[in-house]
C-alpha cells in the first residue's frame, strides 16, 4: 500500500449528517455510496445506483481523481478535490479529501500565522542528519512551582535535542509559562510576546502547559520544514504564531497492560509519562491483574515481576510532576487465573479464571488487594475490572451455593466490592461488557456489541448498579461512529450518566502495532465520544499485550499521538502534515517509516487485509514466524503470493532507517524499526522455505536440495537468531526480565525445529547416517561445505558489539561451530556394531542412511479457503497441527 493510501485510510473524514450529503467533496458520503462498487468509464455504463455493482466515472464530482493505489505515491492538498483510491480491478477502496479549514503545517488549533508562500518546487524533507534550525529555551526556573519539576524532566530527557543549542546559527525561541486562573479548564494558549521569538504559554490545568510545549515543538519542526534548511529564514527567527486549544475531554487516559507477560520497568513508565505529558494525557492506568506485591501473599504474582510499593510511589511522584494522575487498575472477579493456579488459592476458585463470590475469605483478600494497590498513589479513583468473567457462578459456586442467575451474582459481588472501595474513599469504575453478556446469557463478545442487546431491562429487575460506579465501554473493533454512539446511550440507560469510552492501539497478538486499523477504529470512537448524542467527558486509549506481549509497546506512540490530537480539537479530521510534524518533534520518529513497518501484516499488492472471518487486522507476520518450518501447514494460504520479495523490500527499508538513525539526530526513535526490519528479513527467508525444499526433494536432486539448505535454511537460522538477540535486548531494556522466558521458549522451540530440519536435510542430501543428527550445533560445518571467515581487513558490523557477540562472521551472519561428537553407544544394549556404533534396543543410535523425509512427501491443503493471509491467529494454532490430548 502506498504512503498516500495509508494516510487516506488513516485520516479520511468521518463527519456525517445531512449537511454534508450534498457536498461534492465529502469523503464520508462518497465512501458510503461507493463501498463495494466498481468504477467504470464512459457515460453508457450503468447509472449511479446504490443497489448497483457499478458506478459511472461521469457521475462522480467534477474535481475528482482516481488513483490506482499501488502504482505510485501521490500527494494532493487541493481542498476541493475528491481523491478516490481503487485497486487493479477498479474496485473502490477509499475516498479522501482535505479539510480546507485545517492548517497544513503548524497545528490543528486556531492559529494567526499566515500560510507559507507557495514555492515553485516542494521543500525537501528533513533528513536525520540535518542540524536543527531552532533551539527552544524553556524558562523552568521562573515557571509556576506546580510544573517546574515536570519541565525539568522533559527538558533533560527529550530525545530530539530541541532543548540543546546545537549551533550558533540556530534560532532561539524562549518559552515562559503563566498560570491563568481566569482561563476555562482544559484551555490553553501560546502567543508571541513583543520580542517575536518570546513565546508565552497561559494555561489552567497543569497538563495543558505540557501539551502546549509539545505543540511548540511541533511548530518548530513545521517552521524548519517551511524554511527548507535556510537557518536565516524569518519563520525561524520570529515565529509570530498564536496557538489555542481546548480539551474535548476532562480526562484523557492511557491504560498499559502490565499483566500479559511484560511488566514495564519503572524507567520505561517514566519515559512513557513524558510522552503522555507532551501529548496532553492526564491519566495513566497500569493494568495489573497480579503484578503488584501484597505483603503476606508470596504466591500473588509469584515470579511475575510485580511492582513494589516503592516503585508505585516513584511512578506516582514522577507522574504528578507532569500533571498526570496514576489510577490503580486491577481485577476483582475474572482474569485472576494467574493467582488462582496456585494451591494456596484453590479454595477461592469458582472457575480457573473467576474468583469465588459470596465467600467471606474472598472479600477479605480483595480488601487487602485494594488497600495495597491504592496506598502508594494519590488518586482516589480505582479501576476494579470485572470484565470477561465468563462462567461466573457456574463452577464451585454452584456446588457450594446452588444455582443463581448470573446477573444477580454479578450485581451482588459488585456491591460488596463497591463497599470495600467506599470504605477507603475510592470511586470505582468497571468494564461494562459483563452487564451485556449476562443479560443476553451469551459469553461471546457478539452479545456485548449486538446493537439490539440492551441490558437495562434485566438489571432493573435486580438491585442495579450503584450510581457512583463509572462504566467503561470498550470497543476496539468497529469503524463506524454510529455503533459507538448507540452503545454509549445504552450505558446511560443502565444508570451511568457519564460513561467512559475506551479504544485501543492494536498491539496484541503481533510484534508491531498495526497503525492503519488503530487510526480507523479510534477515529470512529472519538467521533462518537465528541458528538452531541454520544458526548462523554472521559476517553481512554488502551495498550494490550495478549498472547505473550511480543509487541514493543512504544510502537503504539503514533496512535497515542493521534488520539491526543483528536482530543484537543472539535474537528473530525487530523491533518496528515500536522501528524508527521508532531510525531517527529514530540516522539522523534518518521511517521511514514513507521506506517511502512505495518506492511509486515499486509498482503503484497492488496494492502490492508482484515481477517476475512472477523474483519479484524491480520497478524500474518506473527503466524508465519512461529509456524512449524518443516510442516509449514499454513503455507498454502500464501503460496500464490510473492512474500519473499515483499518482506525483502520491507527489511531493506526498515533496517536502512534503523541504521541511519543516530542519537542526537532528528529521528532517534527510528532505531526501533530494527525489530520489524529483522522480523521481515527472517520472514523473507522462511515464507516459501518448504516449497524451495520440496521441489528438489521430489525430483530426487540431492545436490539442489543441499544447495537450498545451505543458501536458504542456514541463513534463516542465523536471521532468526539475530531477531531473538535483538528482541531479548529490547525486552531487557523496557520490561522487567520476568515473562521473557515465555517468548524465549518460543524462539528456542523454533530454533530447535530449524536445526533438526537442517540436520535431516543435510544427512539425506549427503547420504549420511542418522548419527548426522548430532551436528545440530555445527551449522555451517558440513561435509564438503566450509564457512568463509572474514579477512583481517574486513569491517564487522557495529551490531556485534551491541550484542556482545565475539563469534565468527560470515556474509553478515554469525558462526560459532561446535565440534562434531562421536555417536554414543546405547547403554541399554550389549550389542555393538564392529565399527563401534551402538545399535541400541531403544534406537538411540542408528547407522542407517536417511533415504526419505516423510514431512516433505506430504501434500499440503489450504485450511482457510479464500482468506490468503488475512487471518488473525494465535501461537498455539500455527505451531503444530496436532492437539495435545
Amino acid at each position: 500500500m502506498t504512503k498516500a493510501l495509508y494516510f487516506a485510510l488513516a485520516f479520511a473524514a468521518v463527519c456525517a449528517g445531512d449537511s454534508y450529503q450534498r457536498s461534492p467533496c465529502n469523503a464520508v458520503h462518497w465512501t458510503r455510496v461507493l463501498e463495494g462498487k466498481i468504477i467504470v468509464e464512459g457515460r453508457d455504463a450503468k447509472p449511479l445506483d446504490i443497489e448497483s455493482l457499478f458506478v459511472r466515472e461521469h457521475d462522480l464530482p467534477p474535481n475528482h481523481r482516481i488513483i490506482h493505489a499501488y502504482d505510485a505515491e501521490v500527494t494532493d492538498r487541493r481542498p476541493d478535490r475528491l481523491t478516490i483510491y481503487v485497486d487493479r480491478e477498479n474496485i473502490f477502496l477509499n475516498a479522501f479529501c482535505i479539510d480546507p479549514a485545517s492548517p497544513m503545517n503548524i497545528s490543528t488549533p486556531i492559529t494567526q500565522q499566515p500560510p507559507p508562500q507557495a514555492s515553485s518546487s516542494p521543500p525537501r524533507g528533513l533528513l536525520d542528519s540535518d542540524p536543527l534550525g531552532v533551539a527552544i529555551a524553556v524558562d523552568a526556573a521562573n515557571a509556576p512551582a506546580d510544573i517546574r519539576a515536570g519541565l525539568g524532566h522533559i527538558v533533560q530527557s527529550h530525545n530530539v535535542p530541541y532543548f540543546v543549542r546545537q549551533s550558533e546559527t540556530a534560532a532561539e525561541w524562549s518559552v515562559s509559562f503563566e498560570h491563568a486562573g481566569d482561563m476555562a479548564a482544559g484551555t490553553y494558549e501560546v502567543r508571541s510576546a513583543a520580542a517575536g521569538a518570546q513565546l508565552v504559554v497561559r494555561y489552567s490545568r497543569r497538563i495543558d502547559a505540557f501539551r502546549a510545549l509539545g505543540q511548540i515543538l511541533t511548530a518548530a519542526r513545521a517552521a524548519e520544514l517551511a524554511a527548507a534548511g535556510d537557518a536565516s529564514s524569518e519563520s525561524l527567527k520570529a515565529p509570530g504564531f498564536r496557538i489555542e486549544e481546548t480539551a474535548q475531554f476532562e480526562t484523557l487516559a492511557l491504560m498499559i497492560d502490565c499483566s500479559r507477560n511484560g511488566v514495564l520497568a519503572v524507567d520505561s513508565v517514566c519515559a512513557m509519562l513524558r510522552q503522555m505529558a507532551l501529548m496532553g494525557y492526564n491519566m495513566l492506568q497500569l493494568y495489573t491483574e497480579d503484578t503488584y506485591r501484597v505483603e503476606g501473599e508470596p504466591f500473588f504474582g509469584y515470579l511475575r515481576g510485580g511492582y513494589s510499593q516503592a516503585e508505585l510511589r516513584a511512578i506516582d511522584d514522577y507522574a504528578d510532576a507532569l500533571g498526570i494522575e496514576v489510577v490503580p487498575c486491577i481485577q476483582t472477579l475474572g482474569h485472576l487465573g494467574q493467582m488462582l493456579q496456585w494451591p494456596r488459592y484453590a479454595g477461592l476458585r469458582d472457575t480457573n479464571e473467576v474468583i469465588l463470590s459470596k465467600l467471606p475469605e474472598t472479600y477479605a483478600l480483595l480488601e487487602r488487594l485494594i488497600a495495597t494497590v491504592s496506598a502508594p498513589l494519590r488518586s482516589r479513583r480505582i479501576h476494579i475490572g470485572m470484565d470477561e468473567a465468563y462462567g461466573v457462578g457456574e463452577g464451585r459456586f454452584r456446588a457450594l451455593f446452588g444455582t443463581h442467575e448470573g446477573t444477580a451474582i454479578f450485581v451482588e459481588h459488585l456491591a460488596r466490592v463497591h463497599e470495600l472501595c467506599k470504605a477507603r474513599g475510592l470511586r470505582p469504575m468497571i468494564w461494562s461488557d459483563m452487564l451485556f453478556c449476562l443479560a443476553a446469557k451469551n459469553n461471546a463478545l457478539y452479545a456485548y456489541y449486538d446493537q439490539s442487546n440492551n441490558p437495562a431491562e434485566a438489571f432493573n429487575k435486580v438491585e442495579g448498579i450503584p450510581p457512583d460506579i463509572d462504566l467503561v465501554f470498550w470497543d476496539y473493533y468497529h469503524k463506524l461512529p454510529e455503533i459507538y454512539t448507540r452503545k454509549i446511550i445504552q450505558q446511560r440507560e443502565l444508570g451511568c450518566d457519564n460513561p467512559w469510552v475506551a479504544s485501543a492501539a492494536w498491539t496484541w497478538s503481533r510484534l508491531w502495532c498495526y497503525l492503519p486499523f488503530s487510526f480507523e477504529s479510534n477515529r470512529a470512537s472519538l467521533s462518537a465520544a465528541k458528538s452531541p448524542a454520544g458526548r462523554v467527558s472521559s476517553f481512554m486509549l488502551t495498550i494490550w499485550g495478549d498472547e505473550g506481549n511480543e509487541c514493543d509497546f512504544f510502537s503504539a506512540l503514533p496512535v497515542m499521538l493521534y488520539v491526543a490530537n483528536h482530543a484537543y480539537t472539535d474537528r473530525a479530521e487530523i491533518d496528515v502534515g500536522f501528524m508527521e510534524n508532531s510525531f517527529a518533534a514530540i516522539c522523534g520518529g518518521s511517521l511514514g517509516d513507521w506506517m511502512y513497518a505495518c506492511r509486515i501484516d499486509e498482503i503484497p499488492s492488496l494492502g490492508d487485509s482484515p481477517d476475512m472471518r472477523s474483519q479484524l487486522p491480520s497478524n500474518m507476520s506473527k503466524w508465519i514466524l512461529w509456524e512449524d518450518p518443516m510442516l509449514s501447514f499454513m503455507s498454502p494460504q500464501y503460496d500464490t503470493l510473492d512474500l519473499e520479495s515483499h518482506y525483502t523490500q520491507i527489511a531493506d527499508r526498515l533496517l536502512g532507517c534503523a541504521l541511519t538513525s543516530a542519537p542526537g539526530g532528528r529521528y532517534p526513535l527510528n532505531r526501533l524499526l530494527r525489530m520489524p526490519g529483522l522480523l521481515a528479513r527472517a520472514l523473507s527467508l522462511k515464507c516459501h522455505l518448504r516449497d524451495s525444499l520440496v521441489r528438489p526433494y521430489r525430483a530426487g536432486d540431492r545436490s539442489a536440495l543441499l544447495q537450498a539448505a545451505e543458501t536458504r535454511l542456514r541463513p534463516l537460522i542465523e536471521a532468526h537468531r539475530e531477531l531473538w538477540l535483538y528482541h531479548r535486548s529490547r525486552w531487557m531494556r523496557i520490561y522487567k526480565p520476568f515473562g521473557w522466558e515465555t517468548l524465549e521458549l518460543r524462539y528456542g522451540g523454533l530454533m530447535a525445529r530449524l536445526s533438526t530440519m537442517y540436520d535431516r536435510i543435510i544427512a539425506y542430501s549427503l547420504k549420511q547416517p542418522c548419527t548426522s543428527l548430532r551436528r545440530s550445533r555445527a551449522i555451517g560445518v558440513t561435509a564438503g561445505v566450509r564457512s568463509r571467515r572474514p579477512s583481517a581487513s574486513q569491517d564487522l558490523p557495529s551490531t556485534i558489539s551491541a550484542f556482545g557477540c565475539d563469534e565468527d562472521y560470515d556474509n553478515g551472519l554469525w558462526r560459532k561451530p561446535a565440534p562434531l561428537l562421536p555417536p554414543d553407544p546405547d547403554p541399554l544394549s550389549s550389542v555393538y556394531s564392529s565399527n563401534g556404533s551402538g545399535i541400541g534396543s531403544l534406537g538411540e543410535e542408528d547407522d542407517s542412511i536417511i533415504d526419505s523425509i516423510p514431512e516433505l512427501d506430504e501434500d499440503l491443503h489450504c485450511i482457510y479457503e479464500n482468506s490468503y493471509t488475512s487471518l488473525l491467529l494465535d501461537y498455539a494454532r500455527v505451531t503444530t497441527p496436532s492437539r495435545l490430548g
